[in-house]
């Protein structure tokens, strides 16, 4: 225990005799959780709507008008045929275009149907989806009203209609940033967590000071520990300052416990910390550490349910999330922030975190036994 206690006290002030480090452990990440949730956003707004209105009767004016005060799209281009439409989408001028064919409101009138072209610029495929999926809502808005008008003449039989009632749980008003908020915080604490981690083994390494250790009756598993702790009190503490930004700038309040976000963080700072010594383990120089946490860092995140529901991803990337630390705790902080989940409600994550932690932090005191002893 002295010696954890020796190795505990030479980390810590090694940390607090570097200024830089703390700006970087706490200042960056806190910018970052402030700007970040407000960028990231699956919402598509402010479309560039070009127009192509061969009727140019009431109705056509009725559409256009109800397209655009939707707030989704921006009326950018108006022109008097398709192909000078076209013309503007190819110079990135509007994003998609709207073909109101001639005779459209006598169609509509007398025969009860018309049809309407939608061109949209692919080369987004996010933003193509979506904004000709809103046109199509819109659309079909406007018929309901068009139709609900008709049904006052006498001309019309009334049809009956059906009428869903919807109710949002869990995020009642849809605010995206209670959805994102959570997990851009677990992917602050990953980065920072498993870089210096990364960083730690070899900076002893360079310095020369690791022949000293080795060569001193602390044992194995006391200088991994000794690593890990100091780095696992600093991520357990930007945790919790980025809980208080959540809570005071996007007035985010977990419906489940703080207990249970800390009780899990705990267990996955064990884990993620552990991945990073045992890089550090294999790395020489700390532009490899750096290099290599970068890029395990990234993969995790890019496949942890962040930003892509991992339901949508291919079967082979979903295998792929069960062996990513990162992905458990994303989903817990939306259980939790979002459901009021308890421990008992993520008892599967908890045990596969164990695992992890139990796995990466056993094969760094091994692999470090091996290059060092």
């Amino acid at each position: 225990m002295r010696a954890l206690k020796f190795l505990l006290q030479k980390e810590l002030r090694q940390i607090s005799r570097d200024p830089a480090i703390f700006r970087i452990l706490f200042i960056m990440p806190m910018v970052q959780l402030l700007i970040l949730p407000l960028a990231a956003d699956y919402e598509i707004k402010n479309i560039n709507l070009g127009v192509v209105d061969h009727d140019h009767t009431e109705y056509s004016r009725k559409l256009v008008s109800k397209i655009i005060s939707s707030g989704y799209f921006r009326l950018k281009d108006y022109s008097a045929t398709f192909p000078q439409g076209l013309h503007a989408i190819e110079q990135d001028k509007t994003d998609l275009i709207l073909e109101i064919p001639a005779q459209f409101e006598r169609a509509l009138v007398k025969e009860n149907e018309a049809t309407l072209l939608v061109a949209v610029n692919a080369i987004n495929g996010v933003k193509a989806g979506l904004g000709g999926a809103y046109i199509q809502s819109i659309i079909q808005n406007y018929n309901q009203d068009v139709r609900m008008q008709w049904i006052q003449f006498p001309r019309f039989d009334p049809q009956p209609t059906i009428e869903v009632a919807s109710s949002n749980w869990y995020n009642p008003n849809m605010n995206y940033r209670l959805f994102m908020v959570p997990g851009i915080l677990v992917m602050l604490v990953t980065m920072i967590g498993s870089t210096f981690a990364a960083n730690n083994i070899v900076r002893e390494k360079e310095k020369g000071t690791i022949e000293q250790i080795n060569v001193s009756p602390i044992k194995k598993t006391q200088f991994i520990l000794g690593k890990l702790i100091p780095f696992w009190m600093l991520a357990i503490a930007e945790l919790t300052i980025g809980l208080i930004i959540a809570r005071l700038v996007y007035g985010i309040i977990p419906l489940g416990h703080y207990i249970t976000i800390y009780i899990f963080a705990t267990i996955y700072l064990l884990a993620i910390l552990g991945l990073g010594l045992l890089m550090s383990t294999y790395a020489q120089t700390q532009q490899q550490s750096m290099l290599v946490s970068f890029f395990v860092t990234m993969i995790f995140n890019l496949l942890s349910g962040l930003y892509t529901p991992i339901e949508s991803m291919p079967y082979w990337a979903q295998i792929i999330t069960r062996l990513n630390p990162v992905s458990y705790f994303i989903d817990v902080m939306r259980l939790v922030v979002l459901k009021g989940s308890g421990l008992a409600d993520i008892k599967y994550q908890i045990l596969a975190l164990l695992g992890f932690a139990v796995f990466f932090n056993t094969w760094a005191i091994i692999n470090y036994k091996k290059r060092s002893g």
